[in-house]
């Protein structure tokens, strides 16, 4: 299962229908991300980071060069750089969009993006609805951020757990 977080436009950019103003950042390993990073950072126009990347790998290269390192040490340090932007690449896709604006407004699950736009969407939904009060909200992971998709548990005096109560003696 995948776990994604989403991303609400801020509001100038939010004129578009209202659910068009997310975006669902994947968590995990991206092969686009390692196999092409230059064109994967230019698709998701990720100006800074590209300038970034290319800075940096083109530092590392030429230090290497100028100290007489062999093609296959360069090699391997350029494989490695791409293996940290595929294993980084949805972190920088989130820095990105946090410096355009963009709000974190909560963390979802699913088994495909689909299923996890369904989640997303359904607790929203139940979020916004008139009469839908602060509990509905919080179960539905906005804003406080918690995971869509996660059981309301009610605050009786006969909770069966390790925290029945917040705050109370342990």
């Amino acid at each position: 299962m995948s776990v994604y977080t989403v991303h609400e436009a801020p509001a100038r950019v939010s004129a578009s229908p209202a659910a068009e103003r997310f975006i669902f950042v994947r968590d995990g390993f991206s092969w686009w991300a390692f196999l092409l990073a230059p064109l994967w950072m230019l698709c998701h126009r990720m100006w800074l980071v590209l300038i970034g990347y290319v800075a940096i790998s083109g530092g590392i290269e030429a230090a290497l060069v100028t100290f007489g390192a062999s093609r296959a040490a360069i090699s391997v340090v350029g494989l490695l750089i791409s293996l940290l932007v595929g294993l980084e690449a949805s972190t920088l896709r989130r820095f990105t969009l946090h410096r355009r604006g963009w709000s974190n407004v909560g963390v979802v699950s699913g088994d495909d993006l689909e299923d996890a736009e369904r989640r997303f969407f359904d607790a929203w939904l139940r979020s916004t609805r008139p009469g839908a009060g602060a509990a509905s909200a919080t179960t539905a992971g906005l804003p406080s951020g918690a995971p869509a998709g996660v059981p309301h548990v009610s605050q009786t005096p006969h909770v069966v757990g390790l925290f029945p109560e917040p705050g109370a003696g342990r």
